[in-house]
């Protein structure tokens, strides 16, 4: 990821469109601070949406894991394969 880009909320006050465009371009978050504390981060929509697919995909397999270890039986490589296609094609 490189060395993150943090700026003080004064500066998205003051040039919003230009950081937003930034983000576009680089896909990179940009950091905003309060009073010298990280209170928020700025996305590209792009980044956010891997992220949350990313999280999805986790807590996926934290719970096929759970699930096997309970004893549950496993799908079959058709059965995955439907899902993904299922889950693929929500975010088309």
């Amino acid at each position: 990821m490189g060395v993150p880009r943090i700026v003080p909320i004064s500066d998205l006050r003051a040039d919003a469109a230009s950081l937003v465009k930034e983000t576009r371009a680089t896909r990179r978050p940009v950091f905003i601070t309060q009073r010298g504390r990280a209170t928020a981060v700025l996305l590209s929509i792009e980044e956010y949406e891997k992220d949350i697919d990313r999280v999805e995909m986790l807590e996926a397999l934290d719970s096929g894991q759970a699930d096997i270890a309970s004893g549950m039986r496993g799908y079959t490589l058709e059965e995955v394969n439907e899902r993904l296609k299922a889950v693929i094609a929500r975010h088309e």
